[in-house]
């Protein structure tokens, strides 16, 4: 050891690695007070635009207003963590409103998440708050199908699974809540629109979306059947013969009364009733019920349903007779008359048969007796009386009606208004010429000269009006004197 520290190149390393090592322990030092020194500077940053989060009771109650929405975070602290606080971005601020219920209220701001040696700044350090009550409200989810289908097909009636679904609107528009609906396109289906998923949306009375409702849930599955054009229309039973003497059809009922019918809509257009399957009552003396497949028609897909059941209820008849029961004249032409001259009252008794719930509503005028006189010439006829009968009521037996007709060419007066009108004493021989009684009436205001001769031949031809016969039978048997004296007022 000695040897060696005598050796001076040995002295001179050993001192080289002392000042090396003395070296690094001075750098040490000066750079831990460097980072203490930086460690420890105050620095301040600004966060801005941090939005408010509103801490409440989401189930009763809604947040209308915050005023402002954004504020400004100011943080003051060691430079180092206010960096850090910036860049995790784990912060918020925030506004109680657990303690609070329905109405308008101004309350502090709290910031939230921030480390304790952080000094945090709110501007404002106040926010405006409007909370109103939730209400909830139960409504229909409707669909509203657009598009077209492809050629031939028609869109059926929607489903919405769930159908009913809860909207969470503020207290003040519950009111104007109007409907849930979605819309599903069906453009060119060929097949139904199934599994499609929904969004909902509320709707106020005017059409315009509500913005602040929550529909719960606000997705739904929609079904659209994609078939054939289809209508519904009245389903008529037809019935056939009428039930054996002594009985009557009481009523009768069928399981349906409307069928719905699928097919082109040419074809579909042009029905108003769908003529059903019919039922044959002669035979029958007691209820019966019918179960009857309804006959497809040309060019018809498909008929929902395809069945239907009718209950004829039959009782034991009674008879009823009806009395004076009017006679309709039917197929007239406008350049005839025609008059019933048998019977000459133009009326008729008939004896019917039916249930007795009906025969007791029964009336005469309930009952129609047609006589048609079309493309009868003029004449006499013996003419067949038609019956129109309400239904289930039929004619008693035995009961034959033919009813006498005279049908007359019209005849004009105009030839005779020129007399009524202008007094000439020079022709009473001309009024003879008349041929019907018409002018029997008006002759009584004329000037006695025409009525007074006028008299003898109105006489024979007004056998079917009763009024100018008896002026007629005063101007016969009287003088010519005395028709005059009505005559003499006018002459003055």
């Amino acid at each position: 050891m000695d040897q060696w520290l005598r050796n001076t190149n040995v002295v001179k390393v050993i001192a080289l690695v002392i000042g090396v090592l003395l070296w690094a322990v001075v750098r040490s030092s000066d750079a831990g007070m460097v980072s203490s020194s930086s460690s420890s500077a105050i620095g301040e940053e600004n966060i801005g635009n941090v939005a408010i989060t509103p801490k409440y009771d989401k189930d009763q109650f809604y947040v209308e207003l915050v005023e402002p929405e954004r504020v400004t975070v100011t943080l003051s602290g060691r430079d180092s963590v206010v960096k850090k606080v910036m860049t995790s971005g784990g912060y918020s601020v925030e506004v109680d409103l657990t303690q609070v219920g329905k109405g308008e209220y101004t309350l502090p701001l709290v910031p939230v998440g921030f480390p304790a040696n952080v000094s945090v700044k709110v501007t404002p350090a106040t926010v405006k708050v409007v909370v109103d009550e939730k209400r909830n409200k139960s409504m229909p989810v409707t669909v509203n199908v657009t598009g077209i289908p492809g050629v031939g097909l028609k869109a059926g009636q929607p489903v919405a699974k769930p159908s009913q679904v809860t909207v969470s609107v503020p207290s003040r528009i519950y009111d104007e809540v109007e409907s849930v609906r979605t819309d599903v396109s069906v453009e060119k289906a060929t097949s139904p629109v199934s599994n499609r998923k929904a969004v909902l949306a509320a709707y106020d009375k005017n059409g315009k979306k509500i913005e602040t409702a929550t529909i719960t849930p606000n997705v739904v599955d929609v079904e659209v059947p994609i078939t054939s054009p289809f209508t519904m229309v009245p389903l008529q039973v037809k019935l056939v013969g009428e039930p054996p003497a002594g009985y009557a059809v009481a009523s009768i009922r069928q399981s349906t009364d409307k069928v719905t019918v699928y097919g082109p809509q040419n074809v579909l257009d042009k029905l108003e009733f769908y003529e059903g399957p019919q039922v044959e009552l002669s035979n029958l003396k007691e209820d019966t019920e019918f179960t009857l497949s309804i006959p497809p028609k040309e060019n018809v897909n498909q008929l929902d349903p395809d069945k239907v059941v009718v209950n004829v209820s039959i009782v034991p008849s009674v008879t009823k007779t009806l009395e004076g029961i009017k006679l309709s004249i039917i197929g007239q032409n406008d350049i005839f008359n025609t008059k019933v001259v048998r019977p000459a009252a133009g009326v008729v008794d008939l004896k019917v048969e039916g249930a007795p719930t009906l025969m007791d509503k029964l009336k005469p005028q309930d009952v129609q007796a047609i006589l048609d006189v079309s493309n009868l010439p003029p004449g006499t006829h013996e003419v067949t009386v038609t019956w129109n009968l309400p239904t289930f009521v039929k004619k008693g037996p035995g009961q034959e009606f033919k009813m006498t007709v005279e049908i007359t060419a019209k005849t004009t007066t105009q030839p005779a208004a020129p007399q009524t009108q202008t007094p000439a004493p020079e022709t009473p021989a001309e009024t003879p010429q008349t041929t019907s009684p018409e002018p029997a009436a008006p002759q009584t205001q004329t000037p006695v000269e025409t009525p007074a001769d006028a008299g003898q031949p109105s006489a024979p031809t007004s056998s079917t009006e009763s009024a100018p016969a008896p002026s007629a039978g005063e101007a016969a048997d009287g003088s010519k004197d005395a028709p005059a004296a009505p005559a003499g007022p006018p002459s003055p």
